[in-house]
């Protein structure tokens, strides 16, 4: 950074990216700030700039840049790495120029950091403030290290699932044989923790689902045209256990897509518009891959040209469409995805979207969509012209 692109940055004042100190505070200060850019999206803390914004630079420098080397090695946890630049000010003689320290925070490749106190901070547009337990959940999810699925609900006991649709699953599954120890298997299989469902235990068996996790759900609607903003002419909320919502969302679509038939032989062939294995392979994918820590249902549109899938939140780990479109292929919820892949609802891992892309295309002569926002991960199916 040089003089003038430090005071642009000081014209824009304090985002997502950038806060200014004035001078170096005490390090149960600055551990924060630092931590709280590298859960984030890094940027830059800068000293030696006052509430008015004007350039004060700082006393010391040598000694305020140890300073900060130690407050990053030893009040983050894991160590920050930092790299410090001295800015001076062009319209003062050397002699009375105090420079301005810019530290430059990466976005951590370890994250989530902590300060040494074991507080969790997250950069917003105004400051920063301790991550909630969801977002810091996202954190340990992004790393890795940890999977939404698998966090048990401590209000919850073994009672609040159903067994006689864990044995159904079995059955359907063609593995009656684990029926002995459905306790022990639910462990076994990430459902269950300390006798408490987890929540992919609950979306798979639990007796209502949607009374604990609201937002688990499918929202249905079909709206004439070609735009959202018009009153749907059918709308419904898909509930239930997660095999259930997903044959609900089958037969939603299959009542509002068209299924011409074809005569071949003696008898009529059904030939539906949009493969069913690439609308089913949109939907599994939403329910399976979708953030849940993300208070939003999956939402299914159907258009007169097109269906939209809506599944809250990001692809993880910086997956994007390119990669989707290659068939990189992150798991978000291995429990869930675990289950249903038993059920043969999901092939093998990466192929999901190349054959979407590849049936779509087939079938209507269009590309498949796929748009990622901060939000959402939003799959369109085009429709053949009617």
């Amino acid at each position: 950074m040089n003089y003038s692109d430090l005071l642009e940055r000081i014209a824009r004042w304090e985002d997502l990216h950038t806060e200014f100190k004035e001078r170096l505070v005490h390090p149960d200060d600055v551990a924060p700030s630092l931590v709280a850019l590298a859960n984030t999206d890094g940027g830059q803390y800068i000293v030696g700039i006052s509430k008015n914004r004007t350039f004060v630079g700082v006393d010391k420098p040598d000694e305020v840049s140890q300073t900060l080397d130690n407050i990053a090695a030893n009040n983050c946890d894991p160590p920050i790495t930092i790299i410090q630049e001295h800015i001076y000010p062009e319209d003062k003689p050397g002699h009375e120029a105090k420079p301005v320290i810019v530290i430059n925070v990466p976005k951590g490749g370890m994250r989530p950091y902590s300060t040494n106190r074991g507080v969790y901070y997250i950069r917003t547009s105004s400051g920063r403030r301790q991550a909630s337990k969801e977002e810091l959940l996202r954190l340990f999810q992004a790393a890795e290290s940890l999977y939404y699925d698998e966090t048990p609900l401590i209000k919850l006991s073994l009672t609040d699932l159903d067994l006689n649709a864990l044995d159904h699953y079995l059955e359907t599954a063609g593995r009656e044989q684990l029926k002995g120890n459905r306790q022990q298997l639910l462990v076994n299989w990430g459902l269950l923790h300390n006798g408490h469902p987890t929540v992919a235990g609950l979306l798979l068996f639990g007796r209502e689902p949607q009374r604990h996790l609201p937002f688990a759900q499918i929202n249905a609607a079909r709206f004439p045209g070609s735009e959202s903003s018009v009153e749907p002419t059918d709308r419904k909320d898909l509930t239930g256990r997660l095999l259930e919502v997903i044959d609900q969302a089958a037969r939603f679509m299959d009542l509002h897509l068209k299924t011409p038939h074809e005569i071949r032989g003696f008898d009529p062939e059904p030939r539906p518009e949009l493969p069913r294995e690439a609308l089913r392979e949109a939907i599994v994918n939403a329910v399976a891959h979708r953030d849940y820590t993300v208070q939003s249902p999956v939402r299914l549109f159907i258009f007169d040209d097109r269906v939209e899938v809506h599944a809250p939140g990001k692809p993880p780990n910086t997956v994007d469409e390119g990669a989707m479109r290659f068939g990189v292929h992150v798991v978000r919820n291995p429990r869930i995805y675990s289950r249903l892949s038993e059920a043969g609802l999901v092939t093998g891992a990466g192929t999901g979207v190349p054959r979407m892309m590849r049936l779509v295309q087939e079938a209507t002569g269009q590309d498949l969509g796929i748009r990622i926002s901060h939000f959402e991960t939003l799959i369109v199916l085009p429709r053949k012209a009617q």
